[in-house]
């Protein structure tokens, strides 16, 4: 029997080329400045070193603390059984380190940064505000006290004739950062002839007769964290509830037929519900806790989307409400 001949193999396609490699995309240095005096003081530049002879003060490698935040495990432990019952979380008081190396051109410019970082240190005068600011012009803060770091070392390696060295070290007593940008959106309405304003869309809304009442207001909180909001009331308002998703509400009755309003005419009910603030005053200081529903509380936004409720209804003329917040962060 004959032998069949072997046909070449041939290919019909071309192989696949290879995928590109990742290319990376250029991207600037941080920037970082420090503003002591509860951020009124002089903002001093942390990353802004000019020339090899300036006057400076430049942050180190090794700062610690910036990233998320420590957090405090609770749990319940049994006789008659191993390890332990998870309870619940929360996140502790942020511990941060900043090295920073100060160059003077001579002795008299290294004395004067120190003053000049000490005086923005000073728990006493306040606190600081930590900003990151990244090349895509996105900006972090961080609100800490000075705790430490500035006693002095003269050691070789420490400290010169026109140079020094130092570990800052500071207690954000609120550990989240915060962005710049002010979350807001208003509406205005009136007896009859409400009307709609929006600065960005947020939260869309049908408005009739002066009444705004919506179970299902969307509400989009772009920080990873809840946010604390701030509510604005203009009266004439006769009564009003906001109710968060998970149930939790505020609110002040309307009363009946005649009687007064819950946010008189040219008054402006503010109500804060940020932690260590809590306040419900209006424009001229009047308490407003006396006049709240029972069993008050005043919620937080959660992160990402969510939907709440709010029951308003408006008095004989125009009234608005406004809502405000700033998101938090985990890391800058």
């Amino acid at each position: 029997m004959p032998i069949p001949a072997i046909k070449p193999l041939v290919l019909d396609q071309q192989p696949a080329p290879l995928p590109l490699p990742p290319q990376p995309v250029a991207w600037g240095h941080t920037h970082v400045t420090i503003t002591g005096s509860n951020g009124q003081g002089e903002e001093i530049p942390l990353t802004a070193f000019a020339t090899r002879e300036w006057p400076v003060i430049l942050i180190q490698a090794g700062a610690t603390g910036l990233d998320m935040p420590p957090v405090e495990l609770h749990s319940d432990d049994s006789p008659n059984l191993d390890g332990s019952i998870y309870r619940g979380s929360r996140v502790a008081a942020r511990q941060v380190m900043i090295p920073v190396y100060l160059h003077g051109v001579d002795r008299r410019t290294l004395k004067d940064l120190k003053r000049r970082l000490i005086s923005a240190l000073n728990p006493k005068n306040g606190f600081c505000v930590l900003k990151f600011t990244e090349a895509d012009s996105l900006t972090r803060t961080l609100y800490a006290y000075y705790k430490g770091g500035m006693e002095g070392d003269e050691g070789v390696d420490n400290a010169g004739f026109r140079f020094m060295k130092y570990g800052l070290q500071f207690t954000a007593f609120d550990p989240w950062f915060y962005g710049n940008d002010l979350q807001v959106a208003e509406w205005q309405f009136g007896g009859g002839k409400p009307f709609l304003k929006t600065g960005k869309a947020l939260f869309p809304l049908s408005l009739s007769k002066g009444i705004l009442s919506s179970k299902d207001i969307p509400i989009i909180n772009p920080g990873d964290v809840e946010a604390w909001p701030i509510w604005e009331l203009k009266g004439p308002v006769r009564g009003f509830k906001m109710t968060a998703p998970d149930g939790r509400a505020f609110g002040i009755a309307a009363g009946i037929t005649g009687s007064p309003d819950a946010v008189p005419a040219g008054r402006t009910l503010i109500v804060d519900t940020r932690p260590g603030v809590k306040t419900l005053r209006d424009d001229q200081g009047a308490n407003y806790w006396t006049r709240v529903d029972a069993s008050p509380s005043l919620w937080p936004i959660p992160a990402g989307k969510s939907a709440v409720s709010v029951d308003l209804t408006a008095g004989s003329s125009a009234a608005s409400l406004r809502l405000s917040f700033r998101p938090r962060y985990e890391s800058y």
